[in-house]
C-alpha cells in the first residue's frame, strides 16, 4: 500500500512539473527577452506559487497556526485553479498558433509585387541603356581615330562607370529615357520563421490565454464568496400523508468552513436558508476544514437557524479529518440535532441520518440497520447522508428521499467528468428503483475558492404527498 501511494504521489508531481513547464514556456519563456527582469519575475513565480499550493494543502493536517494557513490559503488554492485554466486556454491556443504565423505572411508576400506592374529591365526586352551610352562613345571615338584601342578601351570603361552613375540617355541618341536607372531589388516575402512575427503570436496567445484563464478564475471566485442561490425542488414522497403535503426542507451541504470561507460565509449561509422560511433544516456534512479550536467561532452563525422542526446534522468525509467527535458536539451546542446512525419522526415521515464513509476508519461508519432496520416501511422517509455512492443500501432499507451532497457537482469544469465517474449522480434528482436521490452541488467550496460550471446552491425540497 505505501509504495502504491509513493508512485502516485510521484506521478502526481511529475504532471505538475510537467504542466508547470508547459504554462511558464508559453508565457514566459516565449514572450519575454531572455536575462530581463520579466522573465526573472515570471520564473521565480513558476517556483514560488506551487510551493504555496502544496503549503496550502498541508498546512492544516501538519498543525500549522492558523494565520499561516490563511496566509498560504489564498494564493496556494487560487493558482491551482488559475492553473486548471491557463493549460486549457494555452492548449486551446495551440491550435491558433500556426493560423496567426501564416496569415500575416501571406499578405506581406502578395503587397511585396503590386498587381500590374512589371520588372522593366527584366521584361520589355530593351538593353541596359547605361552600357547602351557607353559601346556608342567609344565606336565614335575609334571611328574619330582620336585614340588608340588601349585609350579606347580605358574610356569605354570610364564612361561606363560614369554614365551608370550620373548620365542619363537622351532621345535624341536613339534610345528611350530610362525609368529606373538604380539596379532593382523585390522584397522578399517575410518568411514564417521571422523572429519579431513569432514573438507577436506568442505574445498575442498568451495574452489571450492568461486573459481568458485569469478572467475564468475571476469569475468563479465571485460566485463562491458573494453566497449560493437558492433552488426549489417539488419531489413526491411514497407514504406521506396530506398532512405533511408541502413540507419544506432546506439542503445544505458543503459549506466548508476553512482559512478561506470563515464566519461571514456562515452567515451569509443562515440569512439565505431563513429567507426561505423552512420547515427542516439538513446540513448534509463536510460543514468544516480545520478543528474546532480554529472554526468554532467561524460555526457560530448556525446557532440563528430557524425552522419549525429544528436543524439536522449528519457528519461528511471532511469532519473525520477534522475531529468529527469535537464537531458533533459543538453543533449540538449551537442547536443543531445529530443524526448519528439514528433516526426521528417528523410530521408523519420518518427522518433518518447516517455517518459517513470515511467514520469506518475510526469503527464510527454508517450503520443502516441502527438507523432503519427496525422502522415501519409503509411510512414516508427520509434520509440524509453525505455521499450519493450510499444509495444502494437505502434501496435496500426501502428508503423513499436520500438527500446527499459531497460532489460539489464537479466545482471546477471539466470535473463533473470525474465526479461522475465516482458517483451514481453528480446533481440533482435521480430514480433508484423505489428510491429518489437529491445531489446538492453544496454551499462552499474544497481547496480553490473557485466555482466554475458549478454555482453553489442551497435547495428548498418541498415533498409533496401522493394524496394531495
Amino acid at each position: 500500500m505505501v509504495v502504491v501511494f509513493v508512485v502516485v504521489a510521484v506521478a502526481v508531481l511529475a504532471l505538475l512539473a510537467a504542466v508547470h513547464r508547459y504554462v511558464w514556456r508559453r508565457l514566459i519563456g516565449d514572450t519575454t527577452r531572455k536575462g530581463g527582469l520579466a522573465r526573472r519575475a515570471g520564473t521565480a513565480a513558476a517556483f514560488v506559487l506551487p510551493l504555496l499550493t502544496v503549503g496550502a494543502f498541508v498546512s492544516s493536517r501538519a498543525g500549522f497556526p492558523f494565520w499561516l494557513q490563511q496566509v498560504v490559503a489564498w494564493p496556494g488554492y487560487l493558482w491551482l485553479a488559475a492553473l486548471l485554466y491557463l493549460t486549457l486556454a494555452l492548449l486551446v491556443g495551440e491550435a491558433v498558433r500556426p493560423l496567426l504565423r501564416r496569415m500575416p505572411a501571406r499578405r506581406a508576400g502578395a503587397a511585396a509585387i503590386p498587381a500590374g506592374q512589371p520588372d522593366t529591365a527584366a521584361r520589355s526586352g530593351q538593353p541596359d541603356t547605361a552600357t547602351a551610352h557607353a559601346e556608342r562613345q567609344a565606336g565614335r571615338a575609334a571611328q574619330a581615330g582620336h585614340a588608340d584601342q588601349e585609350s579606347a578601351t580605358a574610356a569605354r570603361q570610364s564612361d561606363v562607370a560614369t554614365a551608370t552613375a550620373t548620365e542619363p540617355v537622351s532621345p535624341a541618341d536613339g534610345g528611350s529615357a530610362p525609368t529606373d536607372l538604380a539596379p532593382r531589388a523585390e522584397t522578399p516575402a517575410p518568411s514564417v520563421a521571422d523572429p519579431s512575427r513569432r514573438l507577436f503570436v506568442a505574445r498575442a496567445v498568451g495574452g489571450a490565454a492568461a486573459l481568458a484563464g485569469l478572467g475564468t478564475v475571476g469569475y468563479g471566485t465571485y460566485g463562491v464568496l458573494r453566497g449560493p442561490s437558492t433552488k426549489r425542488i417539488t419531489i413526491p414522497l411514497a407514504g406521506l400523508p396530506r398532512s405533511a403535503h408541502g413540507f419544506r426542507i432546506a439542503v445544505v451541504s458543503d459549506i466548508h468552513l476553512g482559512p478561506i470561507l470563515g464566519r461571514a460565509h456562515t452567515r451569509r449561509i443562515v440569512d439565505a436558508i431563513n429567507a426561505t422560511g423552512p420547515d427542516l433544516v439538513a446540513v448534509v456534512g463536510d460543514l468544516v476544514d480545520g478543528s474546532v479550536a480554529d472554526l468554532g467561532t467561524a460555526a457560530e452563525p448556525l446557532a440563528g437557524l430557524e425552522a419549525r422542526h429544528g436543524s439536522y446534522f449528519v457528519t461528511g468525509n471532511h469532519e473525520y479529518f477534522s475531529g468529527a467527535a469535537e464537531w458533533v458536539s459543538h453543533v449540538r451546542e449551537l442547536g443543531l440535532h445529530p443524526l448519528e446512525n439514528a433516526r426521528v419522526e417528523i410530521a408523519g415521515f420518518d427522518l433518518a441520518g447516517v455517518n459517513d464513509i470515511a467514520g469506518e476508519s475510526e469503527g464510527q461508519g454508517p450503520d443502516f440497520a441502527r438507523a432503519l432496520g427496525d422502522r415501519d416501511r409503509s411510512r414516508a422517509s427520509v434520509l440524509l447522508a453525505h455521499q450519493p455512492v450510499v444509495i444502494d443500501d437505502a434501496v435496500e432499507y426501502g428508503v423513499g428521499l436520500q438527500l446527499s451532497g459531497h460532489t460539489h457537482g464537479g466545482q471546477l469544469w471539466p470535473g463533473n467528468l470525474v465526479a461522475g465517474l465516482a458517483n451514481p449522480t453528480v446533481a440533482g434528482l435521480e430514480r433508484y428503483g423505489d428510491t429518489q436521490l437529491y445531489v446538492s452541488r453544496g454551499a462552499g467550496a474544497w481547496g480553490p475558492p473557485v466555482r466554475v460550471g458549478a454555482p453553489s446552491d442551497i435547495t428548498v425540497v418541498e415533498l409533496a404527498s401522493p394524496q394531495a
